[in-house]
C-alpha cells in the first residue's frame, strides 16, 4: 500500500482542476492528492502528468483547455467510444488515457452546458433532450463514476501499490408533499370555491363535505401508508414541505393552517425534512428566504435542505440564491422529463459556480428517478416503470453510489390507479434494500 499522496503536475494550479480532482481522485477513488506546478517538487510520489510535457514514469493525461479557461464559452464536442464507453475531449496518442477525464467530468458535473443558451421548456427548465448525455445515449449511466473506475485500472498499471477505496451503495427515498390534502387546509374561500367547482363539473361533493365537516380522513393524506413502508424496509428517507403562497402552480395549504402544521410536526418527528421552494422561488431569493423562515417558525430549527417545486432549477442563479438564503444542501439535480444521471454522477458533490469560477459549500444530492417522470412524461405502465427503476438501481449499485428517488403522496392514493403505483413503490423499496 502506497500512502504517499498522488501529485498532479500542471503548468497552472487552477480552481477547476482542484475541484474535479477532489471529486474523482478524492471522493470516488479515495486517494490523497495535491497539485504541483514545479517539477522539482514531484519527488518519488505517484505522478499524474496533466500537461503536454514529458515526465518519465508519470501517468499522463493530455489536457484540453477547459480547466484553464475562465467564464463560459461555446465549444464543439465530439463523442467517441473507448472500451464501449462514450468519451469526449480526446487526447493525443502519447496520453495514457484517450480523453481528458478531468475536463469531461467537470463539464458534466458542473452542468456547464446549462450556462449556455438553450431552448427551455414551458416552465423555463433545461430539457433532458437538450443535454449531451441524452443526445449521445448515456444519460442512463453514471458515466463519471465509470470513467473513474477505468482511470483507477489504468493508473494501477503504473503505480501498482496504490489502494483505492470501495464505495458502498446506498439509497434515499424522498417525498414531495406538493398537495398534502385534497380538501383539508384550504380555508373557507378555497373550500367554497372547490365545492362550487365540484357542482359545476358534476362531481360528487360527498367526500369533500364529509372530510371538512366530520373529520373523515382526507384522500390525499396517505402518510401512514408511506411511513409504514419506509419503516418496514428501514429506508433512509426525507420529506420536503412547500411553504409558499397559493398560486396556479402551488396548491399547498397556508403555512398558518393547523392541520398542515400538525402534519409537518408529525413527519418531522420521525424523518429528516426540508423546504420545497415554490414555483416562483427558483429565481426569487426573497421568496426562498421567506418560505424557509416560515418552516423554521413551524419547526423551531434552522432549514438546511431544499428541493425546488416543479424542479425549476436555473444555473447558476437558483443555487446562488439557496446558498445566500442559508441552505446547505439541495436535492433538485435531475430531470423531470427523463430518468437518469443529469450530472453524470451517482453521488453528492458540491456546487461549483462556473461563471464566477469558484467552488461553494452548497452540497448537491442528485436524484435518478421521479414518479411523475414515469407516468406523466414517459407514459409508462407499472411493468415498464419497474424495469426503468430497477435498471437505475443496478447502475447506481455497480458504481457504489447513492440512488435517490422522488415520490409524491398523490401518486400513492388508496384507489385503483394509486394501488398500481404502490406496487411500483414497494417493488423499488424492496429491491434497493436487497
Amino acid at each position: 500500500m502506497d500512502s504517499r499522496p498522488v501529485r498532479i503536475y500542471s503548468v497552472k494550479d487552477v480552481p477547476r482542476l482542484r475541484y474535479i480532482a477532489g471529486i474523482i481522485l478524492g471522493d470516488i477513488l479515495g486517494l490523497t492528492w495535491e497539485v504541483i506546478t514545479d517539477k522539482r517538487k514531484l519527488g518519488k510520489h505517484p505522478v499524474i502528468n496533466y500537461s503536454d510535457e514529458t515526465i518519465s514514469g508519470s501517468f499522463r493525461i493530455d489536457p484540453c483547455s477547459l480547466l484553464f479557461e475562465t467564464g463560459i464559452s461555446e465549444r464543439e464536442i465530439i463523442v467517441n467510444e473507448w472500451k464501449r464507453l462514450p468519451v469526449f475531449f480526446q487526447t493525443s496518442s502519447e496520453s495514457d488515457l484517450p480523453f481528458d477525464i478531468f475536463a469531461a467530468s467537470f463539464y458534466l458535473i458542473t452542468r456547464y452546458e446549462e450556462y449556455l443558451e438553450f431552448q427551455p421548456d414551458e416552465y423555463g427548465r433545461f430539457k433532458a433532450g437538450s443535454s449531451l448525455a441524452f443526445k449521445n445515449g448515456f444519460l442512463g449511466i453514471p458515466i463519471v463514476d465509470i470513467w473513474a473506475k477505468e482511470l483507477s485500472k489504468a493508473i494501477l498499471k503504473k503505480f501498482n501499490n496504490l489502494t483505492f477505496k470501495s464505495n458502498e451503495f446506498k439509497a434515499l427515498l424522498t417525498i414531495d408533499t406538493d398537495q398534502p390534502f385534497a380538501y383539508l387546509g384550504q380555508g373557507l374561500l378555497r373550500s367554497l370555491g372547490g365545492l362550487f367547482n365540484d357542482i359545476k363539473n358534476n362531481k360528487s361533493t360527498a367526500d369533500r363535505y364529509r372530510t371538512v365537516t366530520n373529520g373523515n380522513g382526507d384522500p390525499y393524506e396517505v402518510f401512514d401508508y408511506i411511513t409504514e413502508k419506509i419503516e418496514s424496509h428501514n429506508s433512509d428517507s426525507r420529506f420536503f414541505f412547500p411553504l409558499g403562497d397559493h398560486s396556479k402552480y402551488d396548491k399547498n395549504p397556508s403555512w398558518k393552517n393547523d392541520d398542515y402544521r400538525k402534519l409537518i410536526h408529525n413527519l418531522s418527528a420521525k424523518f429528516k425534512t426540508g423546504l420545497h421552494p415554490s414555483f416562483y422561488a427558483a429565481d426569487n431569493q426573497v421568496a426562498i428566504k421567506t418560505e424557509a423562515a416560515r418552516l423554521k417558525t413551524i419547526l423551531g430549527t434552522e432549514i438546511v435542505s431544499s428541493r425546488f417545486h416543479y424542479l425549476r432549477l436555473f444555473m447558476p442563479q437558483s443555487y446562488r440564491d439557496l446558498y445566500k438564503a442559508g441552505i446547505s444542501e439541495d436535492y433538485s439535480m435531475g430531470y423531470p422529463d427523463e430518468p437518469g444521471f443529469r450530472a453524470g454522477i451517482a453521488r453528492p458533490f458540491y456546487f461549483y459556480d462556473v461563471s464566477e469560477d469558484k467552488p461553494t459549500t452548497l452540497k448537491i444530492i442528485p436524484f435518478q428517478i421521479m414518479d411523475a417522470t414515469l407516468y406523466e412524461y414517459k407514459k409508462l405502465d407499472v411493468h415498464a416503470s419497474k424495469d426503468s427503476i430497477l435498471k437505475l438501481i443496478d447502475e447506481t449499485r455497480k458504481a457504489g453510489g447513492l440512488f435517490v428517488s422522488i415520490w409524491h403522496n398523490t401518486s400513492l392514493l388508496d384507489n385503483e390507479e394509486g394501488r398500481g403505483w404502490r406496487e411500483v413503490f414497494e417493488c423499488m423499496l424492496k429491491y434497493q434494500t436487497s
